[in-house]
């Protein structure tokens, strides 16, 4: 309730609408493009849109932010807004007990935190009973405060593979419940990909989500293993191309990786496992990778407290998470292009952008890890002409901290100022 109420508070305080024109007075401002910073500008931002960008004015009335640095708002293509991480007894209960109601209401705080860290745009990468689909509705039209979402409703499985909401149930509870069936994102043929393709669309899902290989938190014995034929994954994907879907396919293990680049998949989630040749493939395709250095650290640490995952889980968290960094620091030395994403849900959320520390620790600089959060990621979106950048026509998506993350990019951490489409929701 307590969270709720701040929400309140929040909306109440700088309006549910944004106001017709206001100007933000900036200290510097990043070209994210070139990697340099624009000093003392203010930005005129009009019902909602960036409306020019100019030398300062510091005019009375002004948003004063002539100490801070300002940025465009950090997009993160992997989270799960609908639920977060627990003990194994915690989360066997909820699963047992949990109705969607409760994890609907649970979800309006993991919103707010990830709006607050300065995250504006997400996109939330599988969830059950349509709730992603519903809080990015109560999101857009201003009843919560949260990120701007992509929403790729239920991940798409096959029988027993990761994200099968039906995994390691008792006999009693399999056959009460009975086969999810595409309806519930469970397919075991081409034609059943379709179906499942559709009824996400059906549901007013924004992209695909299938999950190519096993996953380390699923119940099932096995995380790396492929979960599709080479005939299920070109289903789906054509179908989804049909009804404008980007798709993205979790995987850990290189088999599953390669089947699903070849099949033209938009994004490799994770990619743990991958090899020369599924780099190779990556170059040859041009597709993305978002790597989630953040989950594997998360659960790695998590795999050494006893019993804070399942014994099926556990040697998975100890065996997957450690090599994540690693491989991403081939995958950027290689060239593959990356996009930013931590699957926040995995870990607590808010915590998103400890991601850009470990992106820099592997090898990449401070300018290319935000470009990863903002230019690359709103690509991946396709909404390049309109979120990533703060310039004329873009959404009014700004951020503001103290210091320079372009030398030390930890300050992300700790964002002062926080606007969505015009809205303030965060002030120093």
């Amino acid at each position: 309730m307590k969270q709720l109420y701040m929400a309140g508070l929040l909306l109440g305080a700088f309006g549910s609408a944004h106001a017709a024109t206001q100007t933000i007075d900036c200290g510097r401002l990043l070209d994210v493009k070139s990697g340099t910073w624009r000093e003392r500008v203010s930005i005129v931002v009009e019902d909602g849109v960036v409306k020019s960008v100019s030398p300062m004015t510091q005019a009375a009335g002004n948003l004063d932010l002539s100490r801070h640095s300002c940025l465009p708002g950090l997009i993160d293509m992997h989270v799960h807004l609908t639920s977060e991480t627990a003990p194994a007894v915690d989360a066997y209960r909820d699963r047992l007990t949990a109705d969607p109601q409760d994890m609907a209401f649970r979800s309006v705080k993991y919103a707010q935190r990830t709006l607050m860290a300065g995250f504006t745009t997400v996109r939330d990468l599988g969830a059950a009973d349509g709730l992603n689909v519903s809080l990015k509705r109560a999101i857009a039209a201003g009843e919560i405060p949260g990120p701007r979402m992509f929403t790729a409703g239920k991940s798409i499985a096959t029988t027993g593979g990761h994200a099968d909401p039906t995994n390691n149930l008792s006999h009693f509870l399999s056959e009460k419940i009975g086969a999810p069936g595409p309806e519930k994102g469970v397919i075991d043929s081409p034609e059943e990909g379709r179906q499942a393709v559709r009824q996400r669309y059906k549901e007013g899902a924004d992209l695909i989500k299938i999950t190519a290989t096993g996953g380390v938190l699923s119940q099932a014995a096995n995380g790396q293993n492929s979960q599709y034929t080479e005939d299920e994954l070109k289903a789906i994907v054509s179908t989804a191309k049909d009804y404008g879907f980007r798709v993205a396919a979790h995987a850990h293990g290189a088999e599953g990786m390669k089947r699903a680049l070849r099949a033209g998949v938009d994004s490799i989630e994770h990619g743990t496992l991958m090899d020369d040749e599924t780099v190779a493939l990556f170059k040859k395709t041009g597709h993305w990778y978002v790597p989630t250095i953040s989950a594997g650290r998360y659960v790695a640490d998590k795999a050494r407290i006893p019993d804070y995952y399942s014994a099926l889980v556990r040697p998975k968290a100890a065996a997957i998470g450690p090599p994540l960094q690693a491989t991403f620091a081939r995958a950027h030395k290689a060239g593959v292009k990356i996009a930013f994403g931590t699957d926040a849900g995995v870990f607590p959320h808010g915590e998103n952008a400890k991601e850009f520390g470990y992106m820099v620790e592997a090898g990449m600089s401070p300018s290319e890890a935000i470009r990863s959060a903002t230019l690359h990621a709103a690509e991946l979106l396709d909404q390049g002409n309109r979120l990533g950048k703060v310039e004329p026509g873009f959404a009014a998506d700004i951020i503001a901290v103290d210091g320079d993350p372009l030398r030390d990019v930890k300050v992300l951490e700790q964002v002062k100022f926080v606007m969505k489409d015009g809205v303030v929701y965060k002030k120093p």
